[in-house]
């Protein structure tokens, strides 16, 4: 590289590479390049940037599955572009660079590697422009090894534009690691500099290390949906954050919308009642019987008050649903046909998604879908079809009991509701006479912020305990 260009990317650090000739020139940094799917596309930067001898080690591009299984394994799902495939990946090369290298540079170098699997593809076709990339790097010499993981779908509509947005990242992500891993504060930031809004899509990120204890994988994930990097984000009844389309590919689901401050004994009547209607329906639909996954589903603007997210009420939320054994997915959807539409792009299977009849009142007012062309038609239309219902469960207080029945739109849209019902695309799941009196959070939060132990019973006994045990929701 001629001197001039040498000079004005050192100059410039805050480009791509300038933060790869940055690692070039930090001559503590050596490691492993391993990509397989998409070109060489972060190791790229770092040779063009200059003095790459300082930084890189080795770069692999296993392209062929043989090869690739002969370096690394084959995955028992027989996939290539998964998590298990990114995490051999680096255990491979960084235990390569150990072996080959401690005793020669062990005591001044911080070894890494760096890996990514990808798949793109061109705007129109079937497959889905997506990868998994992570990184393994050692803070000090001699010191224990941490990990990054990153799940990524690549939004731009040409290969090369998905390409170019994989070398960005993958640049950002080892800047990230090594020179601003001390703090979680504006790690996110960092991590999507120079690339353009709606490039990307972050839907999983994963901390593991010694080094990284400071950083809460829950809400690191969570300021992904809050940037609008991810779309939604799905936590294991373990707590741990899963790929969405991993967790849900071959179920039937059932998702239940709400705030969960805290979730009541309603709450889980209501999905206990769900599951119940959901066998039949999935066999009318399916012809088959297929496992149904439960979630709990809050939005980011139920978690929001006044524009702000309390953390540690999150976090709670979190814990008491999950406590239960049920995922729970955070979500930027406002609109139940948004949620829907996501859910399709990976997912075929019968879906039903439950609400309480005192809310079948939002579903219907035409406000809601004027960014659409076709309005609430259009909007509803894209919500329910023949493997996509709307259960309902009735909202009764000691004054009166609405269902599905006793609800009725503005005239003319009474027969656009009548065709979903006709059609059974809307159902009740539960008769009044089957229900208590419906439990709002508000309600159980009312009596447990003003010290009245009623709250205790309108709690499942799990969530009870735990909320005593850890003063989780601010209880005193």
């Amino acid at each position: 590289m001629p001197d001039s260009a040498q000079m004005n990317i050192e100059c410039n650090t805050d480009t791509t590479l300038g933060k790869a000739l940055r690692i070039n020139q930090d001559l503590s940094r050596y490691g492993a390049f391993a990509e397989i799917g998409a070109g060489q596309e972060v190791a790229r930067h770092f040779f063009q940037a200059g003095k790459a001898s300082q930084t890189i080690a080795k770069t692999i591009s296993a392209y062929d599955m043989i090869v690739s299984d002969d370096i690394y394994g084959r995955e028992a799902n027989g996939r290539y572009v998964c998590e298990s495939r990114v995490l051999k990946m680096l255990t491979h090369e960084y235990r390569l660079l150990e072996e080959r290298l401690t005793s020669h540079r062990g005591k001044q170098s911080r070894f890494f590697s760096f890996a990514n699997t990808v798949a793109t593809a061109s705007t129109g076709g079937s497959k889905q422009s997506h990868g998994w990339m992570g990184v393994r790097f050692q803070k000090e010499p001699g010191a224990p090894h941490n990990d990054i993981i990153l799940h990524v779908r690549m939004l731009d509509r040409y290969r090369l534009q998905q390409q170019e947005a994989l070398g960005i990242l993958g640049v950002n992500l080892l800047n990230c690691a090594f020179y601003h891993s001390d703090t979680a504060e504006d790690f996110i930031s960092y991590l999507v500099e120079n690339l353009k809004d709606g490039q990307v899509v972050i839907d999983v990120i994963k901390f593991n290390g010694p080094d990284l204890k400071h950083f809460d994988a829950r809400l690191m994930n969570l300021e992904l949906v809050r940037k609008g990097l991810a779309e939604a984000i799905l936590f294991s009844p373990q707590n741990e954050i899963l790929n969405v389309s991993d967790a849900i590919y071959g179920k039937s689901l059932l998702i239940q919308r709400g705030t969960f401050r805290p979730l009541t004994i309603t709450h889980l009547d209501v999905l206990q009642k769900g599951l119940v209607q959901s066998r039949e329906d999935i066999m009318q639909s399916e012809g088959k019987e297929i496992p149904v996954l439960p979630m709990m589903e809050i939005t980011m603007q139920n978690l929001q008050a006044d524009g702000h997210i309390n953390e540690r009420d999150f976090l709670d939320r979190i814990e008491t649903i999950t406590s239960l054994g049920f995922h729970v997915l955070i979500s930027n959807f406002t609109l139940f046909y948004s949620l829907k539409r996501f859910i399709r792009r990976y997912n075929p299977h019968f879906l039903a998604l439950v609400v309480a009849a005192s809310s079948l009142d939002k579903l219907f007012k035409e406000e809601h879908y004027s960014d659409l062309e076709g309005g609430l038609l259009e909007g509803l239309g894209k919500l329910l079809e023949q493997k996509t219902k709307l259960y309902v469960y009735p909202h009764k207080t000691p004054m009166l009991c609405m269902t599905s029945k006793s609800f009725f739109p503005v005239p003319h849209l009474r027969h656009i509701y009548s065709y979903f019902t006709e059609n059974k695309q809307i159902v009740d799941i539960s008769g009044c006479d089957e229900a208590d009196e419906y439990l709002h959070s508000n309600d159980v939060m009312d009596l447990l912020e003003n010290g009245d132990a009623k709250w205790e019973s309108l709690v499942p006994p799990k969530v009870r305990d735990l909320i005593k045990s850890k003063k989780l929701f601010g209880l005193k």
